[in-house]
């Protein structure tokens, strides 16, 4: 399939008003899914989540997000994508109020999947509105940089708003903001957003929602309970079996469909397919790393979520400080090469970071390994995101869009799935194993092993050092160092992984021309 297009009639500008709707809402999205992090020390204290339960916290958020984002990229090609932006800002209200109103884990995910259901309308739009609104690689890889600092942004400002509220509030203030910011982005986006859609060869797909849907569903719910259930268990294996057979039968309705939610042959295109596979292992690396650090200072170390925040500013702050460089960078140097450098720098991160010892407590010794992770994400996101939209026609900017979005959240949701079932895991194993050749009398090991059966090390972890259960504290604080330090391992390698492959894989030039669509095909209104 040839990408090459009639050469740009002339310059054509994005509307101030649609870049700014754009940018809120991508930074709406990405406050709302990373503010569960910053607080699961609180959810730990609060709520007294067993299991996986914390992690479906992240989780109930992610997977709507990972599940419908395809569907909502049809649905703004077909029907204007300033109609998403507003309604995804407020499904995003409701769910936030929903979530501070809970007193409970259950009442608290369904809040974050409502809210997961209003982010998964804003990534994908808000990228596919940028994209539309551009008519050169230049313009594009600048307003491409600009989108992806904004999300880098919401990631920045969470921690912030999560460590302030949880510090000197309740972790509920925290939702209460981000309904706010969400209230202010619908009226942004209502006000200042130009309409914009590309109808042409796009159909709702139904076969393709379904199967997607169902398929990356039954995944995920596997991943996220083979801890707790175990592996072999019926519920898990079933739900392996299940995504398999549905992933298949999507990819059999996308061939078959004559408007496909997916035009499979966009993965011809190897700078596409790369990136989209980069997009999926480099996004689990970053938010596993994430989701590590947040169980490390908070329900490990029991660390204010205001320190905690430290950790997410590093991570996510210095996008924002790095934008001119990356802008330049897309611009001037090719997409291979700003991946392979960000990628490595995760990698580097990573490694150092699991040498840390669980003991220390310092959030200096954090600053180097989380600060290379992330100027990793920094260059590797935009890149991502500018390799994937940048080389497919403009008119199939909405669906590029979307994929990329799901391909990168499907990665976000992993990450803290795989990583907290490789860890806890991990800790479990080695705390059962200590605690049985501990010199601990038998009272203490007896009401340990119980509280260890119902919650895991972290439940010991946590529960007073005075009472009869707290003499296996430190052991569960040593397994549990032991298990999260396995899990940056993990990261670490899945960063080294995408790192090569962008090197080897990624040859040839990505930087195409993209030109202006007849309006046929990219129809535009402005509001």
């Amino acid at each position: 399939m040839s990408h090459r297009e009639p050469t740009d009639p002339g310059p054509a500008r994005l509307p101030l008003g649609t870049l700014i709707a754009g940018c809120l809402a991508v930074c709406l999205a990405q406050i709302a899914l990373a503010i569960p992090a910053t607080l699961n020390g609180l959810f730990q204290e609060d709520l007294h989540p067993i299991g996986s339960q914390l992690t479906w916290i992240s989780d109930a958020f992610l997977l709507p997000v990972t599940v419908l984002e395809l569907t909502f990229g049809v649905l703004g090609d077909l029907f204007g994508r300033k109609q998403l932006l507003v309604g995804g800002s407020l499904l995003i209200v409701v769910g936030e109020i929903v979530a501070a109103a809970s007193d409970g884990v259950h009442l608290l995910w369904a809040g974050q999947a409502i809210a997961g259901l209003g982010a998964a309308a804003l990534f994908p739009t808000s990228l596919a509105m940028v994209a539309a609104g551009t008519r050169t690689h230049q313009a594009r890889s600048r307003a491409i940089a600009i989108w992806a600092a904004s999300l880098s942004t919401g990631g920045f400002i969470a921690p912030v708003l999560g460590g302030i509220t949880g510090n000197y509030g309740s972790w509920r203030w925290a939702f209460v903001v981000v309904t706010l910011i969400a209230a202010v982005s619908t009226l942004v986006s209502l006000l200042l957003a130009a309409n914009s859609s590309a109808p042409e060869g796009r159909s709702l797909d139904l076969g393709g929602q379904v199967t997607i849907g169902i398929g990356l569903f039954a995944l995920l719910y596997a991943v996220i309970q083979g801890p707790t259930d175990g592996w072999g268990s019926g519920p898990v294996v079933t739900a392996f079996v299940i995504a398999a057979v549905f992933v298949v039968l999507f990819v059999v309705a996308e061939r078959r469909a004559r408007s496909p939610l997916l035009r499979l042959d966009l993965f011809k295109n190897r700078a596409f397919a790369i990136a989209s596979f980069v997009a999926v292992v480099g996004m689990f690396s970053f938010l596993g790393t994430a989701y590590a650090a947040s169980i490390r200072l908070g329900p490990i170390q029991h660390q204010s979520p205001m320190r905690s925040s430290v950790a997410f500013l590093l991570l996510n702050g210095l996008a924002l400080v790095m934008l001119p460089l990356t802008s330049r960078l897309l611009d001037r140097l090719a997409g291979r090469w700003i991946l392979t450098i960000g990628l490595a720098l995760m990698a580097a991160g990573d490694f150092t970071a699991a040498t840390l010892p669980v003991s220390d407590r310092a959030l200096t010794s954090l600053i180097l390994p989380l600060g290379l992770v992330g100027v990793g994400f920094a260059l590797t996101v935009s890149s991502i995101t500018a390799t994937a939209v940048n080389t497919v026609p403009i008119h199939y900017a909405g669906m590029a869009s979307a994929a990329t979005s799901l391909l990168r959240d499907f990665g976000f949701t992993l990450g803290p799935a795989v990583i907290g079932a490789i860890a806890l895991s991990r800790a479990a194993s080695q705390f059962t194993a200590d605690l049985a050749h501990s010199t601990l009398s038998p009272a203490v090991k007896a009401a340990a092993g119980h509280v260890a059966a119902e919650g895991g090390p972290l439940a010991v972890n946590s529960v007073p050092p005075s009472s009869p259960p707290g003499g296996a504290g430190p052991l569960a604080f040593d397994a549990l160092g032991h298990g999260y330090t396995i899990g940056f391992v993990v990261c670490g390698a899945a960063a080294l992984v995408s790192c090569l492959l962008a090197l080897v894989a990624l040859r040839g030039g990505v930087r195409e021309e993209v030109t202006e669509q007849p309006p046929a095909q990219e129809a535009a209104a402005t509001a």
